[in-house]
């Protein structure tokens, strides 16, 4: 499994509706091939970030198939105008589970 990391800093005045937002946008990626979770934190510490953990089968059902799909368009218009800066995304795989 790959795990898509990414840090997410939205307005702090404006985190209700990016979290509205993304409860729109979780059922077009939840669809996907490859596909197997998604964690979204807010973190407390820090007014208007989040980190998003998406789980998905391989690399390429991330980069490939969701990235080109027009799910993945409407995610975009959805979530995208809220990051500032946009987010470096990057992907891993686990060293330790417990």
């Amino acid at each position: 499994m790959i795990t898509e990391h990414a840090v997410l800093q939205v307005d702090p005045s404006r985190t209700g509706a990016f979290e509205s937002a993304f409860a729109q946008a979780r059922p077009l990626i939840a669809v996907q091939r490859g596909f197997r979770s998604l964690r979204l934190l807010r973190i407390d510490q820090t007014p208007g970030r989040y980190v998003l953990m998406v789980g998905w089968d391989t690399l390429v059902d991330h980069t490939e198939g969701f990235r080109t799909s027009p799910e993945y368009a409407r995610w975009r218009a959805l979530l995208h105008p809220f990051y500032d800066p946009f987010p470096v995304v990057e992907h891993g795989v686990d060293v330790f589970d417990a």
